[in-house]
């Protein structure tokens, strides 16, 4: 006897839902899907180009000492450099350490940065931080990796940051843009942030880590843009892996 046929329930026909874009391990890589590694003589050719174009880079986030910096990087997370500028001119004259900024409280602390996305929590983080700064750390800055990610706020690219532009450590920080150069010419591919910083510290010489992070921002936040990137006037458009390039 055939059986009879039953429907498909139509829970089990609904597509799922789809994962959270927020999850960084889960950030979406634009590499090619196949393509040939970089020699060395064509990465120490880019980063001589760029040294060329930009002999002393410069970070765009104002700041007047280390810990300045670090709350500068602090709140940019979600936000634009020139919105984290507008808001810290002010602060940043009333609250440059960490007794200031305590001095200063939660509350004022929200008025000076309300400007800025997500600014009630990224408060309760500067005020916690500094807290920790002055009972851990006597007030100073910490110049290691795993100290600078245990404070409230800061991860592992804001470390990074701190340790290359307040104290010349040769580190790679990955934000959005350097995620997306290193994989889109494939300099460095990798589905997640560490990946393209690892790949990038393995392939980039060390007389350019100083400033390489700081060259592959600004290439990506000017040049290499996410929706139209300008390959006509990119720097490296013959060494570039991108199959899609416009040259």
């Amino acid at each position: 006897m055939a059986k009879a046929k039953t429907k498909s329930s139509p829970k089990l026909l609904a597509k799922q839902p789809k994962s959270s874009k927020s999850e960084p391990s889960k950030r979406k890589s634009s590499r090619p899907k196949s393509s040939r590694s970089w020699t060395p003589a064509e990465v120490r050719e880019a980063f001589e180009r760029f040294r060329k174009a930009n002999p002393e880079p410069k970070g765009e986030l104002e700041h007047l000492n280390p810990f300045t910096l670090l709350v500068a990087v602090v709140l940019s997370a979600q936000a634009t450099d020139a919105g984290v500028n507008k808001a810290t001119r002010a602060l940043f004259e009333v609250a440059d350490t960490p007794q200031k900024m305590l001095a200063l409280g939660e509350a004022k602390l929200r008025d000076y940065i309300r400007t800025i996305g997500l600014y009630r929590n990224k408060a309760k983080n500067v005020i916690a931080l500094s807290e920790k700064l002055i009972a851990e750390f006597g007030g100073e800055v910490p110049r290691t990796r795993a100290e600078i990610e245990s404070l409230p706020g800061a991860g592992r690219k804001t470390a990074n940051v701190v340790l290359n532009m307040a104290f010349g450590e040769h580190t790679m920080a990955v934000d959005t843009h350097v995620f997306r150069v290193g994989n889109r010419t494939a300099l460095a591919p990798g589905n997640t942030p560490l990946e393209v910083e690892l790949g990038l510290e393995k392939v980039v010489p060390p007389e350019f880590m100083r400033h390489a992070h700081h060259w592959l921002i600004l290439h990506g936040r000017y040049t290499c843009l996410a929706r139209k990137p300008r390959c006509e006037v990119c720097l490296i458009n013959d060494l570039c892996r991108w199959p899609e390039k416009t040259v």
